[in-house]
């Protein structure tokens, strides 16, 4: 095994093309429209395009194995037979088994979905059970590998490593299960190396966070086996999102012939490398290119760190921090950015040759670098702004006591037990996206516009009335995300016309760019929120979007510390809770269902985090009066991790997902000995599957265990833009009924 691994690779490129002909493929499959056929005759293109985009930019060494029909866990989980049992006797064909895996069916809801580490992008949980039969399935991978051999491109397979698979799945202790499945990776490296791979990536990105000794040698164990295998590819383990601390002498004590270590965000990892003295045998393939934001790299200090990797290693690499897969694909299709700032952004297509150009300024010395950008213009800084962060005093962070706002609350109020909401949107059916989009394009004025979407909040509001709702939301029929609808009206802030990031599934999102100081120029909701309420008596909740999620889901700039920028979005948060309140809006939910996304992956780090995160959203919440109800809402991540600074929040209310949990976050909040008002979704708003009456009834009465009645809300999930109006009015019929029954008892 002497193939050489190359100057210049990345670890993995976006795989929704260049304009998503991957989502409008896989969404008309599932809407019966596209065969398999014609479904599997799209993705073999976007691959092609995708491997020879990458050898067209004289990229070294080129991943395949990347593309998915809906997640690369759920990938790894079926390459190596972790199907489980209520999908594998469905008896269903390969791709809608996967599917229902993805996304439920009737007789069997889907895996659990969670956050991949601390990004925007959700995974598919495996369940790993001591009755679960690994076995190995290669065909996706040699597939791929074959079809780009035929295209004349040779690629490096790649997979999610044995170690991370089990420590992110779910069961009965599946990390006792890595000998298991360590054999199982044998047999699939063994089918690789037979089709003629010459080298395969395993992910190992799990070991960015803390992991117990144990962990770590199961780590060096996992890889000693695969590294001793007779007959196998070269072995390159990608890690990523941080650094690896005691993980990296582990894999150094094995025979993998590369070790790929992120050099953006894991700035310790080059401390690491030189305390393991000089590495023979080895590739280090040194992630100097930010794979997960949008900012060109500063060139001439990313080649003087790799210089320094060159020092410590007898093979040099560079790559991508990670998986281009968090960033939009091509630059060039903006056309309507500011120049100034688009000539400070790099998305996938410029990272791949900003990371060609580094590996040739290592190779050979003479490769002449631009120059870092400049400091961000004057324009997009505002002394205002800075002047009212500088004036702020704990108080502004500070509400009055929970049971005195609850009494005045229910008192204005006055809302049954198990009361019933949703969390915000519903569904944006193509009708909608349409008039938003002649509306941008200026074929639909603004008064056709305005009363487009009226009507729209008037058939939502009807239907919510009839259902038998307590507390009602406008719909959103104006949003097109969550993030980007409030990026769009707030200084400090750019919107892309194609920088679209898968999110979880089909779903994609455009983040916004926050790249100045952020203000409110005007009220960005209030005009909605009032009208909604013009039409009931019932209350109307104001939606808000919070202020760490917003810099989640945004590409945020990187000259000033995160807690200052949270805290510019939540002054402008503040402004629009008190226009709210003051338009006569009573319950105001501000969502932050990234708080537990960006915690750090290291202890060490979280309480600066947490700190700064919980006071950003209390100084965008605190500035109301105390019988004005605040709810925030949280979905898809371990909530054990952050239920502390949940409570911290000190919102009166919080929606939390919990379907596909089983309501397991109401032990972590009865453990903290939580007193608020929660909602734990009992509707998986990401499944097509109807929840039947009894089972909602069921997770009610789940939930009763943990919480009183008079502080428990009954509501989705998560918001229900995905789902069709049929699927909705059934769902929260259910929904509505089991709340009564369950009063009733």
């Amino acid at each position: 095994m002497t193939t050489s691994f190359g100057q210049s690779t990345v670890l993995g490129y976006p795989r929704i093309g260049a304009h998503r002909e991957w989502k409008r493929a896989v969404e008309a499959y599932w809407a019966g429209t596209l065969d398999a056929t014609g479904l599997e005759d799209i993705a073999t293109g976007l691959r092609a395009d995708v491997w020879r985009t990458l050898r067209d930019a004289r990229l070294d060494a080129i991943p395949s194995n990347t593309f998915s029909y809906y997640d690369h866990m759920l990938d790894t989980a079926v390459a190596v037979g972790a199907v489980p049992h209520r999908f594998a006797r469905l008896g269903l064909g390969q791709l809608d088994t996967y599917f229902a895996m993805a996304r439920g069916v009737d007789a069997a809801p889907a895996l659990e979905l969670t956050k991949w580490f601390d990004t925007n992008y959700h995974y598919l949980v495996p369940e790993i059970d001591p009755d679960t039969v690994f076995a190995a399935h290669p065909e996706k991978a040699l597939g791929e590998y074959a079809q780009a051999r035929d295209l004349g491109i040779t690629t490096r397979p790649v997979l999610v490593g044995p170690a991370t698979f089990l420590l992110l799945a779910k069961g009965d202790n599946p990390f006792a299960r890595l000998d298991d499945l360590v054999d199982t990776y044998a047999r699939i490296l063994t089918a690789l190396a037979d089709a003629g791979v010459a080298w395969v990536q395993l992910d190992e990105p799990a070991y960015v966070a803390d992991r117990s000794p144990a962990e770590i040698d199961g780590l060096r164990h996992a890889y000693r086996r695969l590294g001793e295998l007779p007959h196998r590819p070269q072995i390159f383990v990608a890690t990523y999102f941080g650094d690896l601390d005691d993980a990296l002498p582990a894999l150094l004590d094995t025979p993998v012939e590369a070790i790929g270590l992120d050099l953006v965000a894991g700035r310790s990892n080059l401390r690491r490398l030189a305390a393991a003295g000089p590495l023979r045998g080895k590739t280090v393939v040194a992630g100097l290119v930010d794979g997960r934001n949008i900012w060109r790299t500063d060139l001439r200090a990313a080649v003087t760190a790799g210089a320094t990797v060159v020092g410590l290693a007898d093979q040099v690499a560079v790559s991508t921090s990670c998986s281009l897969l968090h960033v939009p694909v091509d630059l060039s299709a903006e056309t309507s950015l500011d120049p100034e700032l688009s000539a400070r952004l790099a998305f996938a297509r410029q990272k791949v040759d900003e990371v060609v150009l580094l590996g040739r300024a290592l190779r050979d010395g003479t490769t002449t670098l631009p120059a870092p950008p400049p400091p961000i213009p004057a324009a997009w800084r505002h002394d205002d702004v800075r002047g009212r962060l500088a004036a702020l005093r704990p108080t502004d962070r500070q509400r009055a006591d929970y049971p005195s706002r609850a009494a005045r609350q229910q008192e204005r109020l006055a809302l049954p037990d198990l009361p019933t909401t949703t969390i915000g949107s519903f569904p944006q059916t193509t009708e909608l996206r349409r008039a938003r989009a002649a509306h941008r394009a200026g074929t639909l004025d603004d008064a056709g516009y305005t009363a487009r979407m009226r009507a729209e909040v008037e058939q939502v509001i009807r239907l919510q009335e009839r259902l038998g709702l307590d507390v009602l939301v406008h719909g959103e029929p104006e949003r097109n995300d969550m993030v980007q609808y409030f990026g769009e009206q707030l200084d400090g802030f750019a919107a892309t016309d194609n920088g679209w990031v898968q999110s979880y599934g089909s779903r994609c999102v455009r983040p916004p760019i926050i790249h100045g100081d952020v203000s409110r120029r005007a009220s960005m909701t209030v005009a909605w929120s009032t009208y909604a309420q013009s039409l009931t008596d019932r209350p109307v909740k104001g939606m808000l979007t919070g202020p760490v999620t917003i810099l989640a889901w945004s590409f945020v700039r990187t000259d000033q510390p995160l807690a200052d920028t949270a805290d510019q979005v939540a002054l402008a948060l503040r402004d629009e809770c008190r226009d709210l309140e003051t338009a006569g809006i009573r319950i105001i939910q501000v969502d932050e269902p990234a708080l537990r996304e960006t915690l750090p992956l290291r202890r060490v780090d979280q309480k600066a985090y947490l700190d700064w995160a919980v006071g950003a959203f209390r100084l965008a919440t605190s500035g109301v009066a105390d019988d004005t109800q605040i709810h925030t809402h949280l979905c898809y991540s371990e909530f054990g991790e952050v239920i502390t600074a949940i409570d911290a929040l000190d919102a009166d209310v919080t929606s939390i997902e919990a379907s596909r949990s089983k309501m397991e976050v109401l032990d972590d909040l009865a453990a903290i000995g939580y007193r608020r008002g929660v909602g734990p979704g009992v509707w998986d708003i990401h499944s097509p599957r109807i929840p039947p009456h009894h089972e909602v009834v069921d997770a009610l009465r789940r939930a009763l265990a943990a919480v009183p009645a008079r502080r428990l809300w009954v509501n989705p999930d998560c918001g229900l833009k995905t789902r069709t109006y049929p699927e909705v009015e059934a769902s929260l019929r259910h929904l509505v009924a089991a709340a009564a029954e369950v009063r009733g008892n």
